[in-house]
């Protein structure tokens, strides 16, 4: 087994990565305190940007072999994760209004917390190549990253909209048949 040390330039995109996610998730930590305006209509345009993107990034590097079906089960995996991520946003609707509300619940932010660091700790597995045994080509790691993110992004924005459409025709008394 190879053993590589740490070079001190390392250590400091390390510090300086540590520091630029460090301030990032702090502004988002200090933003979810607040009440947002939930739109149903607006919830599916990320994920449709993403699949546009993710469609243009198949097309134009397409997998190939095996590397389709690593790249759906991403694409499941990445949805049940959304989906997870979905429950775990807060949605109210105005009893007078009827205008719906979201904030994230500090569960979603820790769980975003969580996904950076498996992905910080992958990348620097995945640096480590030789060392680990691990013979994987760079772009089946981001095709299976981009499936992730599609079914992530798009799992999380249904399960609102769903939880969120069946509060609101509550709230307006509205009953399922």
């Amino acid at each position: 087994m190879q053993v590589h040390a740490v070079q001190p330039n390392q250590w400091i995109q390390y510090a300086i990565t540590a520091v630029i996610v460090t301030i990032v998730l702090a502004l988002r930590l200090r933003g979810m305190r607040k009440m947002r305006r939930l739109r149903l209509e607006t919830l599916w345009i990320v994920p449709a940007i993403y699949l546009l993107f993710a469609g243009i990034m198949f097309y134009e590097f397409p997998p190939t072999g095996i590397a389709w079906a690593v790249c759906a089960a991403a694409l499941l995996v990445g949805a049940g994760i959304g989906w997870q991520r979905g429950k775990l946003m807060e949605i109210h609707v105005d009893p007078q209004t009827h205008m719906l509300n979201q904030k994230a619940s500090p569960a979603a932010f820790l769980f975003i917390v969580v996904l950076i660091v498996v992905r910080m700790a992958a990348r620097g597995v995945l640096a480590e190549g030789g060392g680990y045994g691990f013979h994987l080509n760079a772009m089946v790691v981001t095709d299976v990253l981009i499936a992730l993110a599609l079914g992530l992004f798009s799992a999380t924005r249904l399960e609102m909209y769903l939880r969120a459409k069946r509060l609101l025709d509550e709230a307006k008394g509205v009953r399922a048949a």
